[in-house]
């Protein structure tokens, strides 16, 4: 048998950083309390006793429960780890996604920069001169293009029989080994205006809570899958029409998943790990309407009750109040209700 130093064992006298701390195991966890408190490993396996010096800093970065962190709630509870291992740590800092539009321009100008740049330095397309490089300007010849979604039906018809797979196999290894396109700066402007819409969906650019849950992973993927796009047309350049292409399927997969009405709306309280379900919703209705009940009401609960119920818990696109309650009636049957003789009119009472 023999013994293999750990992470904490290997950063003696020096300094330890952990990503991801929220997501590591309880056992793992737990096993850190001694190295961070006594600054040293106990080990007693197969015959061995042992104590290992582990005497460092520990710098760890962890992310909130629901995606994004909830002020009204404590550390502990924002946070999937104990309190216990949380006490440990010396200095604890609270680093906020704050909605700051001339910080996102600023951050997403960078990351377009860095990828229309060599590895020198030195811009891509024209030496790092201002505006389009001649390179750039010589593939930049597109027009207004047809949107993706009519253009692959015409595809699919066009093409009858399917590509042979070596063609393809080859076709794919070609285009990995020889094209690294770079980003244009028409290309980089349709992407970074896309993000910034995201990021601030109102008129006026003005971020709030009922945002899309948007990163600058997601410009990130933005550019990615950009690149991905020019290097199946084996170019050296992202161009302007890929960019295009790629926010049309960004756009479509947001549409999916967020949800939307008839009008085009965008349901944006369900996105992200921080979404509402109407399974929540429902909670926070049917808890509503039990206060209204009980505040002075004589427990009924009349039209103008329920949709004040609704209004208060922020209820998500296309759910109705009056839905919701016909639910609690007919499916849940938390809900009665009754006929009012006096007023002509039905109202609602708790089971």
């Amino acid at each position: 048998m023999g013994i293999e130093a750990g992470a904490l064992v290997l950063a003696d006298q020096g300094v330890c950083c952990i990503d991801e701390f929220d997501k590591m195991e309880k056992s793992h966890q737990d096993g850190l309390l001694e190295a961070m408190e006594q600054q040293q490993v106990s080990v007693a396996k197969a015959g061995i006793v042992a104590t290992l010096p582990a005497r460092c800093s520990i710098i760890a970065a962890a992310n909130p429960k629901h995606g994004s962190y909830d002020i009204e709630k404590s550390v502990a509870e924002n946070l999937n780890m104990s309190s216990p291992i949380l006490s440990r740590f010396d200095l604890v800092f609270i680093l906020k996604d704050r909605a700051d539009k001339g910080q996102d321009q600023r951050i997403s100008n960078n990351i377009m920069d860095l990828y229309r740049r060599r590895g020198d330095g030195t811009d891509a397309a024209a030496g790092g001169a201002e505006g389009e490089g001649p390179r750039e300007l010589h593939w930049e010849k597109n027009t207004d293009q047809i949107p993706m979604k009519e253009r692959l039906p015409w595809v699919v018809e066009t093409q009858k029989q399917p590509l042979p797979a070596d063609l393809v196999r080859d076709y794919i290894a070609y285009a990995r080994e020889y094209c690294h396109p770079k980003m244009t700066r028409s290309a980089a402007q349709v992407l970074r205006d896309y993000f910034i819409e995201l990021r601030y969906p109102t008129a006026g650019g003005g971020g709030g809570s009922d945002g899309v849950p948007i990163t600058t992973r997601q410009l990130e993927a933005l550019i990615r899958l950009s690149q991905a796009r020019a290097k199946a047309c084996l170019r050296e350049f992202v161009l302007r029409e890929d960019a295009e292409d790629v926010v049309e399927l960004m756009r479509e997969s947001v549409f999916q998943v967020h949800q939307s009405d008839d009008l085009g709306n965008v349901d944006r309280s369900r996105g992200g790990a921080g979404g509402t379900s109407k399974r929540k919703e429902k909670k926070r209705f049917e808890a509503e309407l039990r206060r209204i009940a009980a505040s002075g009401s004589g427990g009924r609960l009349y039209s103008d009750d329920v949709l004040r119920a609704g209004s208060s818990v922020g209820l998500s696109l296309g759910i109705r109040a009056d839905d919701l309650a016909a639910e609690l009636w007919s499916v849940t049957g938390v809900l009665m209700r009754k006929r009012d003789p006096d007023r002509g009119c039905f109202y609602y009472t708790f089971v």
